[in-house]
């Protein structure tokens, strides 16, 4: 019986109302006769509105006029129905049919990539590294190999911890975990030196395990061995040990910016213009005639693709061109206002490189004039432990 009222939906079913004193004889006798009526609304003693296949229509009047019941076709659904309908409108269907089709066909493909990195942690280039290594928009389904490409943009990076391809309608999701760098990190029984990780001038070195390998004044580069992993004495002669100790010194940061005195400021005057265009696949249609109204402005595109289903995108996507219109003014600054200017702006980017202020020991700043520009150079003297482990191999 449930198989009958399903398969009435693609072969059409009636929506019917039925008055009469003897409603519940009616019904008895439609089960009697193996009639599926469903979705069955009493109204009042003598109403009755249900849903019946189409084929047996014929078969509830005749059982209606035995008991001098009315019956009243209200609604008709189905495939027949509606073919019927819109048989006198050939196109329409013949569109609707081929937009069928196409939908169908494009769900063999994949039209969208999303990539989803853990924490909001952005990887450069992730996207394009997918798509050289196979995954592609509008690659066959069949023919993404989920393990190969993970293998091949794995052995590409090496910040990446893990990745993973799931295939989701037209949807390809590409889940990334990013690799953290961490130090490497030497247990206390294995033997290492400790090494500069940064260039200076040693202000002070403590050798607590080991043998100080520079002294105070000494400059060091990137990489020298400050304190040695070793250690030698009168009778037990040169053993080696796992350096400790504590190394200071003077390091700089220096920050250069060219400052021009005749300078053009662009502003947002707060006017704005939108546009549109359709793509599909690659093919890009333009619904505007001129790029911009404006003569000077800045362009805002965003492209939201469409989709019938969370996971099933169509190959087709609307295009919001926004542009902003840009008012230019040009500025003329004295020597002093450029060189004002651009030191404030050196200073601002050497803060936010050194953690500790109160290890600032001196700044120094260098300015050259060329013309109408000038070149300024400011540097931090800061004091900073410059020691890193370094694995002894033999």
């Amino acid at each position: 019986m449930i198989i009958k009222i399903l398969l009435s939906y693609l072969f059409g079913y009636l929506v019917v109302k039925i008055d009469g004193y003897y409603i519940e004889r009616f019904i008895n006798l439609c089960r009697g006769q193996k009639i599926a009526l469903w979705n069955l609304k009493r109204k009042g003693e003598i109403s009755l509105t249900f849903k019946v296949a189409k084929d047996d229509f014929k078969s509830i009047c005749k059982i209606a006029k035995k008991l001098k019941c009315k019956v009243k076709i209200k609604n008709k659904k189905g495939l027949p129905f509606f073919v019927h309908k819109y048989k006198k409108r050939k196109i329409f269907l013949l569109l609707l049919i081929v937009m069928l089709f196409l939908i169908i066909f494009s769900s063999n493909f994949v039209w969208n990539i999303e990539i989803v990195e853990e924490n909001g942690n952005q990887l450069e280039n992730i996207q394009q590294d997918v798509e050289e290594a196979g995954l592609k928009i509008g690659e066959w389904k069949s023919k993404v190999d989920t393990k190969e490409i993970i293998n091949k943009v794995r052995l590409k990076r090496d910040d990446i911890a893990w990745m993973g391809i799931e295939l989701k309608g037209t949807n390809a999701v590409v889940k990334i975990v990013k690799a953290n760098e961490k130090p490497e990190i030497i247990d206390e029984d294995e033997y290492c030196n400790i090494v500069a990780d940064k260039a200076g001038v040693i202000t002070k070195i403590n050798a607590q395990t080991g043998t100080a390998n520079v002294k105070v004044g000494d400059t060091v580069n990137v990489g020298d061995v400050l304190i040695n992993g070793w250690m030698e004495g009168k009778y037990t002669g040169i053993r080696y040990v796992h350096s400790k100790g504590e190394i200071q010194a003077k390091v700089w940061y220096t920050e250069y910016k060219n400052v021009s005195c005749n300078t053009t400021e662009r502003q947002e005057t707060g006017n704005t213009e939108e546009k549109y265009a359709i793509k599909i696949n690659n093919f890009k249609i333009n619904f505007y005639k001129r790029l911009s109204n404006f003569e000077i402005y800045d362009t805002i595109e965003n492209e939201e693709k469409f989709k019938l289903f969370s996971n099933f995108y169509l190959p087709v996507s609307l295009i919001k061109i926004t542009n902003k219109e840009i008012k230019q003014t040009q500025k003329h600054y004295t020597i002093e206002e450029a060189k004002s200017l651009g030191i404030q702006e050196l200073e601002e980017k050497l803060d936010q490189q050194i953690a500790d202020k109160n290890a600032i020991t001196n700044k120094t700043v260098n300015t050259y004039q060329k013309g109408d520009s000038i070149d300024i150079y400011v540097t931090y003297e800061v004091l900073e432990n410059i020691g890193t482990n370094e694995k002894i191999v033999f």
